[in-house]
């Protein structure tokens, strides 16, 4: 690593208090790169400042020391019922505002200001308590900020600073509204010193700046190039089934290597992953889906040595600073020329120098040229050598395990491992869980057949067609009835008669077989009109039966307007005697 990133100017020669310079000594930090010699003296005088540079220039520490000696210059307020942080820095990842934190903690160790960290995916009650407890900086990610902010755990209304780091990926991300939201909560913009900062300003983030800055002056690091000079670049012309045989060629012939593998999805990162991994290679995943607790452990695995490669998505692209990363692999060119920079970025940083390698495959080709307009440069582009590429057998690839990801607010997220979701939810909800899941058949759906027999009579001939022939008797049906066609059944129990069939068989669906050549007497129809004295006094049969149930149920209406049953007022007693 050299110091030909750095300029002659030095902190000494700003007006810093005396303890942030025992910080920047304890870091190991005395002469200013590019970025932070501009910032310094414009925002130290107090005037907003949206700075672009390339990635790893020190944007961080530049917005950190101007926001410390604006703190330590003023008095704070004094307490009240909720907390009041005096500056705000917005990051768009979790994983850079861990990282923005860790640095605040270096360089204010001797300043005494009280830094608090807040971000999504864990801690909730114990981030919400050391918020309550009071800070004087305060960093985090937009959610969960304006969720403590709803819950009056703490007010922007003391707000003497606000940095934004990365403003780009927040009109990315989506967070361009919750930035509004927590800025319109803050002092104006006139009492208050706003700073923005990124690698790459586009006209949406300008905007921004001149909506809620005070006249922000822009500065930008003007270099030949706008990825870093010390990055070797070079692309291989691969299809997609050699993608995969060529990154493990490639990763086994360097030694001593820290290496950064990008994907474009989450699902290609664990496919990426189980080759890797189960070809040898230590590996570790880095997306959105793992919890925030194992990809802290990750970062600080690699950070320290002991990962050899992480595969990531973009959430690993934007503003982390791993030192010592030597490679930096695009497995999948990024469809956004922007995200090549910030890729490339993590390696040859403060200086270092690094190599950067992409796949021009079948599916991400296209994004080459774009990628080349952007950077303003030409990259070569290599054919793959046979040679490079690795016999990989296709049973050696692993799959992650469900609990190494995070149950998703959507519920699209990792699933229960086998086994787990029986013990969830108890014994019996399997059973259940199928009886819902089974569509349920006709006859349940069909109501309960009433117990009245009056009832049953009146519905025998449609809703029973076949036990009708067991309760009239032969003798009691005319040669003229016409038979009542039979109820529809289900399509896939329905047998349709062959047409040489008599049509005698028909009728047998709703009476019984009517013999065309002697049909049987009708019977007298006096059994049908007889009074009900003397069908009482008669050997009742099944058709008698039902007549006077039937003539039990007729209501008529009484002299005093009520309605009384004939059952009642049956004078069938006083007419025996």
């Amino acid at each position: 690593m050299t110091d030909k990133h750095l300029t002659q100017i030095r902190f000494d020669g700003f007006d810093l208090d005396p303890r942030i310079l025992a910080g920047l000594a304890d870091a190991g930090f005395s002469r200013c790169t590019p970025i932070q010699a501009e910032t310094l003296p414009i925002a130290l005088a107090g005037r907003d400042v949206a700075g672009q540079a390339q990635t790893g220039t020190g944007k961080t520490a530049a917005f950190l020391l101007v926001v410390m000696q604006r703190l330590l210059n003023t008095p704070p307020p004094p307490p009240g019922p909720i907390s009041h942080p005096r500056a705000l820095i917005l990051a768009p990842t979790r994983e850079l505002a861990v990282q923005i934190h860790r640095d605040t903690l270096l360089l204010a160790t001797h300043t005494g200001l009280r830094s608090g960290l807040v971000y999504g995916g864990t801690g909730y009650q114990q981030q919400r308590d050391d918020l309550a407890a009071g800070v004087d900086i305060l960093i985090g990610t937009p959610g969960r900020l304006i969720d403590y902010l709803k819950q009056n755990v703490f007010d922007l209304k003391a707000i003497e600073a606000v940095v934004l780091d990365e403003a780009d990926r927040m009109f990315d991300l989506g967070f361009i509204k919750d930035i509004r939201f927590l800025l319109r909560r803050m002092p104006p913009p006139e009492s208050r010193l706003g700073m923005l900062f990124s690698a790459t300003l586009s006209y949406r983030v300008t905007e921004l700046a001149y909506e809620h800055m005070n006249r922000p002056l822009l500065i930008k690091i003007e270099t030949d190039k706008i990825t870093a000079d010390r990055v070797r670049q070079c692309c291989y012309m691969t299809s997609n089934e050699e993608k995969i045989p060529l990154l493990i060629g490639l990763v086994r012939g360097w030694d001593d290597a820290r290496i950064m593998v990008f994907v474009n999805t989450k699902r290609e990162a664990d496919r990426v992953w189980g080759y890797l991994q189960g070809n040898g290679i230590n590996t570790a995943v880095l997306s959105g889906d793992v919890p925030q607790n194992k990809r802290l452990k990750l970062l600080r695995d690699f950070t320290e040595g002991n990962l050899p490669v992480l595969v990531g998505t973009d959430v690993a692209a934007r503003g982390l600073h791993i030192p010592d990363v030597t490679h930096v692999v695009n497995y999948d060119l990024p469809e956004d020329p922007e995200d090549y920079v910030h890729r490339i970025g993590r390696t040859a940083r403060a200086g270092a120098a690094g190599d950067a390698i992409g796949f021009v495959c079948e599916t991400y080709a296209f994004c080459l040229p774009d990628i080349e307009t952007f950077i303003g440069a030409r990259i070569p582009v290599f054919p793959v050598d046979p040679a490079l590429l690795a016999e990989v057998d296709p049973r050696s690839r692993l799959r992650p395990a469900r609990e190494d990801r995070e149950e998703r607010r959507d519920g699209r997220g990792a699933t229960p491992a086998r086994g787990e979701r029986a013990k969830r939810e108890g014994p019996g909800a399997r059973a259940e869980r199928s009886r819902a899941s089974t569509p349920r058949r006709t006859s349940e759906t069909r109501p309960v057949a009433s117990a009245k027999p009056a009832e049953a009579a009146s519905t025998a001939p449609v809703a029973a067609p076949v036990s009708t022939p067991a309760t009239i008797p032969a003798s009691t049906t005319a040669p003229d009835l016409q038979p009542i066609p039979p109820a529809p059944a289900p399509p896939a129990r329905v047998r349709r008669p062959a047409t040489s069939r008599p049509k005698v068989e028909r009728a047998a669906l709703t009476s019984r077989p009517l013999s065309p050549a002697k049909p049987k007497p009708e019977p007298a129809p006096a059994t049908l009109t007889a009074p009900l004295v003397e069908s009482t006094l008669e050997p009742v049969t099944s058709l008698d039966e039902t007549k006077p149930k039937r003539r039990r149920r007729r209501r008529k209406p009484t002299e005093n307007g009520a309605d009384t049953t004939q059952a009642n007022s049956n004078p069938l007693p006083e007419t025996v005697e």
